[in-house]
């Protein structure tokens, strides 16, 4: 499988309002951490979560995250 590109280093750290959320694993949208279909003709698919209630959600930024979608703070590992 390709690897993902890393948008960033760190987590996108956003206050959620309840809903259906896809997020981005390929690291191409151009709408970071969410997926605009960038992935098309990739080996990626979106991860589509649902949050319940309205919180701050910590969204992988780095798309290394084996919590995938959530940051699990893998970041740190990359060179």
């Amino acid at each position: 499988m390709s690897k993902p590109e890393v948008p960033q280093k760190a987590p996108y750290v956003m206050e959620m309002e309840p809903g259906k959320y896809a997020w981005c694993a390929c690291g191409k949208s151009a709408n970071q951490p969410f997926c605009d279909g960038s992935h098309r003709g990739t080996d990626f698919s979106p991860v589509v979560t649902e949050i319940p209630e309205k919180k701050k959600v910590a969204w992988c930024g780095c798309k290394h995250s084996e919590g995938k979608p959530m940051c699990d703070g893998s970041h740190r590992d990359l060179t």
